[in-house]
């Protein structure tokens, strides 16, 4: 791959230098065309070249592309990557549906549901309300046999 650090300086501000013109164009014809705001947006836009190759993150920028380019020719072309990958998605498939078992082998808990837990005397049942009307319905519902 392309090694950003045999690249020497006069290269890089050749590349800014051009970029800075183009973007100059971009930024005339965007004031001209389109008002203020575009233009001011273009101009920011252009400035980023300059100001990355001032910064010295021109450099940088180049050198994590080249090394992504690596990584990704790696993962295309090796048999041992895409063994790894597929043990990754099976790993985490595995780790998903055994999840889903726990679930339902332990089940949803009585505070779970927003139900208060039964107390010493309540033979089980939760209560389900504090006001009057629901405790009409509440005894209503027993009177009738419906737990």
């Amino acid at each position: 791959m392309w090694d950003a650090g045999t690249v020497d300086d006069a290269a890089w501000a050749a590349l800014t230098l051009s970029l800075t013109v183009a973007g100059g164009i971009w930024t005339w014809f965007a004031f001209r065309n389109r008002g203020l705001a575009s233009g001011l947006r273009g101009l920011g836009f252009t400035l980023l070249p300059l100001a990355a190759y001032l910064t010295k993150t021109l450099q940088m920028f180049t050198g994590i592309a080249g090394e992504i380019g690596d990584w990704a020719s790696n993962v295309a072309w090796s048999p041992v990557v895409w063994t790894g990958i597929v043990l990754a998605g099976v790993a985490v498939l595995l780790i998903g549906v055994s999840g889903r078992i726990r679930a339902r082998e332990v089940g949803p808990t009585a505070e779970a549901k927003g139900l208060p837990p039964a107390g010493p005397g309540r033979k089980g049942r939760p209560a389900l309300a504090e006001d009057g009307d629901m405790a009409d319905i509440e005894a209503l519902l027993r009177k009738r046999g419906i737990n």
